[in-house]
C-alpha cells in the first residue's frame, strides 16, 4: 500500500482541517470571560504539528470511520496537549518563555490566566467528548472518554509521568525509570489517540491491541527524538527554548545512552511500529508514514 500524497502535504492539509474544528469548538473571544477565552485561543490556535489529532484521524480512517465522527475526539486531544504545554511552561514547572515560536501563555497574559486557560482547555476537551454521541455509539463513547482520561492521568499517564520527571531532575536514573517517564509523560498521549481512533471506528480487541502496541512505540520514539532535538537544534528550529533539558538536568535518553545509541533505539521503535500496523490487514500506509515522520522530523 502506498500513499498518493506526500506525508508533508498530508500533515499540512489535516492540520488545516483540525484548526477549523478547533476554532469552532472553543468559545469565541467575544464571549465572557473574554480574557480567559482569548488566552485559551492564543495557545490552542498558535500552530503546532497537530500530531495527536492526526493520529486519531489516521487510525480511525484506516478502519473506515468518517472524519466527522473522528474530529471531536481528535480535537479533544489537542486541547489536552495544549493545556499541558501551558502548565509545563509556568515558572513553577519548566519556567519557559517561548512556545510554538512566540511568548508562552503566562508571558503573553499572566500566570493566573495561564493556569485557568489550561484548566479550561482540559475541561472543554471532556465537554466535547461527552457531547451527544460524537461517535454514534454510546458504549464506544464511554470507552473513548475512559481512554483519554487514563492517558492524561496519574497512573501510567501524562500527569504521573510529569511528576516523576520533576522528582528525578538532577538525579541518576536507570533505563527502566527513564522509559517509564517517557512512556507516561509523552507517550501516553500519543498512544491513546491511535487507540481512540480504532475504538470510534469499531476495531476489534486484537486490532486495538496492535494499535496500542504501535502507539506505544511511536510515543517513546517521539520523546527520544525530542531529547535529541533539544541538544542538536536551535530555539528557532524548535519554536521553544533549546537546551532546557540539559540545563535542568532532566532524565533523557542522550544523557543516559548518548546520541548514537538513542538514535538507534528510536529507529528500532519506529521499525517495530511499522511492522505492527502493516500486519493489520487495513490500509496502514498513513500510519506507517507517520512513524517514519516522527523519527525524521527536525522540530
Amino acid at each position: 500500500m502506498t500513499r498518493p500524497e506526500p506525508i508533508s502535504d498530508y500533515l499540512t492539509r489535516r492540520a488545516a482541517e483540525i484548526n477549523q474544528w478547533l476554532d469552532a469548538l472553543v468559545p469565541s473571544e467575544a464571549i465572557a470571560p473574554e480574557r480567559l477565552h482569548r488566552a485559551m485561543r492564543y495557545s490552542l490556535l498558535a500552530g503546532g504539528k497537530r500530531l495527536r489529532p492526526i493520529l486519531v484521524l489516521a487510525s480511525g480512517e484506516a478502519f473506515g470511520a468518517s472524519t466527522d465522527d473522528l474530529m471531536p475526539a481528535a480535537c479533544a486531544f489537542e486541547m489536552i496537549h495544549t493545556y499541558s504545554l501551558i502548565h509545563d511552561d509556568l515558572p513553577a514547572m519548566d519556567n519557559d518563555d517561548l512556545r510554538r515560536g512566540r511568548p508562552t501563555c503566562h508571558k503573553a497574559f499572566d500566570e493566573a490566566t495561564a493556569i485557568l486557560a489550561g484548566d479550561a482547555l482540559l475541561t472543554q476537551a471532556f465537554r466535547v467528548l461527552a457531547a451527544d454521541a460524537p461517535c454514534r455509539n454510546p458504549e464506544r463513547q464511554v470507552r473513548v472518554i475512559r481512554e483519554v482520561a487514563t492517558a492524561a492521568g496519574t497512573v501510567d499517564g501524562m500527569i504521573g509521568g510529569q511528576m516523576a520527571d520533576i522528582e528525578n531532575e538532577g538525579k541518576p536514573v536507570d533505563e527502566a525509570l527513564l522509559e517509564y517517564i517517557h512512556r507516561s509523560k509523552t507517550g501516553a498521549l500519543i498512544s491513546a489517540p491511535v487507540v481512540v481512533g480504532g475504538i470510534i471506528a469499531g476495531a476489534n480487541e486484537p486490532e486495538l491491541d496492535k494499535l496500542r502496541a504501535y502507539g506505544q512505540r511511536i510515543g517513546l520514539a517521539f520523546q527520544i527524538a525530542d531529547d535529541i532535538l533539544d541538544i542538536t537544534s536551535t530555539s528557532e528550529q524548535l519554536g521553544k527554548t533549546a537546551g532546557k533539558d540539559l540545563t535542568a538536568h532532566k532524565a533523557t535518553y542522550p544523557a543516559l545512552h548518548g546520541i548514537e545509541k538513542s538514535e538507534a533505539r528510536m529507529q528500532q521503535l519506529a521499525n517495530e511500529a511499522i511492522e505492527i500496523v502493516a500486519g493489520l490487514g487495513v490500509d496502514s500506509a498513513t500510519l506507517e508514514e507517520l512513524a517514519r515522520f516522527i523519527v525524521a522530523r527536525r522540530s
